[in-house]
């Protein structure tokens, strides 16, 4: 399997990071994470439309995260030939959130059935909303559920990726908890949106000294790989942006954690069987 930081933004808007999306590929089964800002777009650059997608997971429903999702409904229709489903899963009350996406697209949806003679449907989205200890099967991946702590967002999802002697788990935002711990064991890659603490804790604004409550800073991210003995830390959803300058500030910061760190920019690849790194999928 192979991992792609699609997008590694925050709510911030920044010129060279799209909103949070990971792409995780195997055995021709592409799987979507997340639908921050840009996310078609990032797909793009990947070289993949969302027709090729096989399953779109929501970790939550945080605007940065789901922004997107009406483009890759939208551009997930009208591409493929014959009306085939977009499948789904998020926590509970992603198909409230799908209805209202569909219902705010509903006068473009109007449009191109008229113009279209081929387009015989409105988009079709197949929702599943999960729960933690469940699993998901994606053609031969295995995608396992667990709950993650990002309260006062409930519920919050983390999810991990087998397939053969691979794995990745891709915990959206959050602290560290047991649940997420236990998904954690003995992964190749974990996938975990942080913060710098340090420089955040410096800005003088109470909005921004909030987001320390629920996301993990990249010691407590760095701890929890190292207990967990998983292979790469790779970090995204950084706050404030990551740059060429500070990047190293940012590895620095994951002392303590004996396996690779990964401070990757959108469209950075990690090979899961290799642990190698490149910078285009």
């Amino acid at each position: 399997m192979k991992v792609t930081l699609l997008g590694t933004g925050s709510p911030i808007p920044h010129p060279d990071h799209a909103g949070p999306a990971t792409l995780v590929r195997g055995s021709d089964t592409a799987l979507l994470f997340d639908c921050g800002r840009g996310v078609v777009t990032r797909l793009a650059a990947a070289g993949l439309v969302p027709s090729m997608l096989d399953t779109v997971f929501l970790t939550h429903l945080h605007s940065d995260h789901v922004s997107d999702l009406n483009d890759v409904i939208t551009t997930h229709w009208v591409m493929n030939v014959a009306p085939r489903a977009l499948r789904v899963v998020g926590p509970v009350g992603t198909a409230a959130f799908v209805d209202a996406t569909l219902a705010a697209m509903s006068r473009d949806v109007e449009f191109r059935l008229a113009h279209h003679a081929d387009l015989t449907r409105a988009p079709w989205v197949e929702v599943t909303e999960a729960q933690p200890g469940e699993s998901v099967a994606v053609g031969p991946l295995r995608v396992r559920v667990a709950a993650s702590d990002h309260r006062p967002v409930t519920p919050s999802l983390a999810y991990r990726v087998e397939h053969e002697a691979t794995s990745v788990v891709i915990a959206g935002d959050g602290v560290p908890c047991a649940t997420l711990d236990e998904l954690l064991v003995g992964a190749s890659a974990y996938v975990q949106t942080v913060v710098r603490e340090d420089l955040v804790r410096a800005i003088p604004s109470t909005r921004l000294q909030d987001i320390l409550d629920y996301h993990s800073s990249v010691a407590q991210a760095a701890a929890s790989a190292q207990r967990a003995g998983v292979g790469a830390l790779v970090m995204t959803h950084y706050v404030p942006p990551v740059t060429d300058e500070t990047r190293e500030e940012w590895r620095a910061l994951a002392r303590g954690f004996d396996g690779l760190v990964v401070v990757g920019d959108d469209l950075t690849t990690l090979d899961l069987a290799t642990l190698e790194v490149s910078a285009t999928p």
